[in-house]
């Protein structure tokens, strides 16, 4: 009677199976972000394909431990993002781009030896927003 209810005890305690799968679905997310950094910070070809390898291969595993967790109800996909919230990320990350740019020539006007005088003629953008 004390073993069985030591045994119902430690179960309610243990994680079920969709929390582990949960943990190693973010453990690889976070995986990946680190081989990528890993991957940009290399000067070495031979470590930088390295680490675009392990990169990879630790997306597909990541993409496959999803598919199934999807399948079987286990991975909640988060609700879709309001336009008006996309919209106004946009607007602020285009602001933020011009500002940069503005301070970055500023900068570069002042300080002489960090002046760079263009090499290419100013373009317009090929990018558009595709929420518009």
């Amino acid at each position: 009677m004390m073993n069985q209810q030591q045994n119902q005890s430690q179960g309610q305690q243990m994680m079920n199976e969709s929390d582990y799968l949960n943990v190693i679905l973010s453990d690889l997310k976070r995986t990946v972000r680190e081989y990528t950094t890993a991957t940009t910070e290399s000067a070495c070809p031979v470590v930088r394909r390295m680490f675009t390898d392990l990169t990879n291969s630790t997306l597909r595993l990541q993409g496959e431990l999803f598919q199934v967790m999807e399948q079987n109800k286990m991975y909640t996909a988060p609700s879709p993002a309001p336009r008006q919230m996309i919209d106004k990320e946009i607007q602020t990350a285009q602001q933020d781009h011009q500002q940069a740019h503005q301070m970055s020539q500023q900068h570069g006007m002042q300080s002489g030896a960090f002046y760079h005088q263009n090499n290419v003629s100013n373009h317009t953008s090929n990018v558009q927003n595709p929420y518009t």
